[in-house]
């Protein structure tokens, strides 16, 4: 399940460990071996996180913005240079 988790943009190994624990399911279960039940803990338990579509917008209007004010790393961005080293 954990591996499956990763999957999801937004969710890297910690998170999905976490996930599966708040959920109360075991870390090594199949996803085919889930039951309807443990899947609708874990999209429950998923929906508190800020993933996919949500986050990647939230990404790029903070990229958009730092363009827009002419910060370093905004320009940086602009310019296609790295921004962090």
């Amino acid at each position: 399940v954990v591996v499956a988790l990763t999957y999801i943009y937004g969710i890297g190994e910690p998170t999905a460990k976490k996930i599966c624990k708040d959920a109360g399911i075991s870390e090594d279960i199949r996803t085919n071996d889930l039951t309807p039940e443990d899947q609708e803990k874990l999209r429950s338990e998923v929906d508190k996180y800020r993933v996919e579509g949500d986050l990647r917008r939230e990404v790029s209007l903070n990229i958009k913005r730092l363009v827009e004010i002419g910060s370093y790393r905004g320009i940086r961005h602009r310019r296609g240079l790295p921004v962090r080293g």
